[in-house]
């Protein structure tokens, strides 16, 4: 008999651990649907950078977490067969405003190097070689190249691995979902019970666990990224990513897209309307670095909700009293980097049942979940 799976919600980390649920050898033993009703998803609004090594963060678990993330993502996109339109290894050039800072930062970076094979390679670049990487920019500033960076694109990503993950064995099912008091699934058909549940509902996962009388340590914040139409003259294929400090990412996506953002606000909550405000920040931004960007170039913004911890970590594990409900969550503006490594251990230990120790990882889910 098959053991049924439910993840709840389909953003990053869900997607991933429904994929790996119907991908992994002995999975043929489970039974794997997955719920979302697609609102505000954080990942399908983003387009984002792989590059953890060179934050500011000083925290050792989300450090551990998003190096082991960005390691992991070579495999992910050759087990679901995921193409360039999604995930770009084009390396990232971070920048520094003081001098001293920048050659503070390479030699970090150069330690980092000897252990991390991710990273690839390190170079220290002058404005005038970071011209040269990145020939549309007006104003470039020095900066540390990192070659095994990526930039990924959140919404292709995730219709992909579903897509994948539909030719295997999942189900989804677009819908929002609730629990009932005793742990069963609510849906359009009625209760439906489960054997093991993922739960992953980003800044709705209070609400989804609220009938369960678990309070969630969680909150909101919204955010917006622009896209921009550029002239392709201007642009080559596989350009790297650039990350100015204190200012927002300049992404270009393709030879006719730029991408600028994302905005951070806390104050945002829910609301998924795009605002003139946050338009004229990020291009403003953007502008620093190129100013010959235009107003009349933005051809969307996008907006998605994030959830964040009091401690600004990702977390993930096993509900202690209702030992079939998995978490994952938190992931706020490095989800791109840390949700895919969590939902593949979600799903690893589901399908091998071992319950594995990721203390180096996340702190226990009592410091978010009481």
């Amino acid at each position: 008999m098959q053991k049924r799976v439910a993840v709840i919600g389909g953003g990053i980390i869900g997607a991933t651990a429904a994929f790996y649920l119907s991908y992994l050898d002995q999975s043929q033993s489970l039974s794997v649907t997955l719920f979302d009703d697609d609102l505000g998803q954080a990942t399908k609004a983003a387009s984002g950078i792989i590059s953890p090594w060179l934050s500011k963060r000083r925290n050792k678990r989300w450090y551990a977490l998003a190096k082991q993330g960005a390691a992991f993502y070579p495999k992910l996109i050759a087990d679901a067969k995921l193409g360039p339109n999604v995930y770009q290894q084009t390396g990232t050039i971070v920048t520094r405003k003081q001098p001293d800072d920048l050659e503070s930062l390479y030699q970090e970076a150069m330690i980092k190097l000897q252990h991390t094979p991710a990273m690839q390679d390190v170079e220290l670049l002058s404005a005038r070689e970071v011209g040269r990487r990145l020939p549309f920019l007006t104003n470039p500033p020095a900066g540390i190249f990192v070659k095994g960076g990526a930039k990924i694109d959140g919404r292709c990503f995730i219709e992909e691995l579903l897509k994948q993950a539909q030719k295997q064995r999942l189900i989804v099912r677009r819908q929002r979902v609730f629990f009932d008091k005793s742990g069963q699934i609510r849906t359009s058909m009625g209760l439906e019970k489960f054997d093991t549940i993922i739960v992953a509902t980003g800044a709705w996962m209070k609400g989804t666990l609220k009938p369960l009388n678990y309070l969630v340590k969680i909150r909101p914040q919204k955010g917006q990224l622009i896209d921009l139409a550029v002239n392709p003259l201007r642009y080559r294929s596989r350009l790297p990513v650039l990350m100015p400090e204190g200012s927002s990412d300049i992404i270009p996506f393709s030879q006719r897209k730029l991408v600028v953002g994302a905005t951070h606000e806390n104050d945002g909550g829910f609301d998924l309307k795009a605002t003139a405000k946050a338009q004229t920040l990020l291009l403003k931004n953007a502008q620093v670095f190129d100013n010959r960007l235009k107003a009349g170039q933005i051809m969307q913004t996008r907006v998605g909700t994030r959830a964040y911890t009091d401690d600004f970590a990702p977390f993930f594990g096993r509900l202690p009293s209702n030992p079939n409900i998995l978490l994952g969550g938190g992931l706020g503006s490095s989800g791109l980097t840390t949700g895919p490594i969590i939902g593949y251990l979600l799903a690893k230990a589901i399908v091998d049942e071992q319950w594995g120790h990721w203390e180096a990882f996340t702190r226990p889910l009592s410091n978010y979940i009481i």
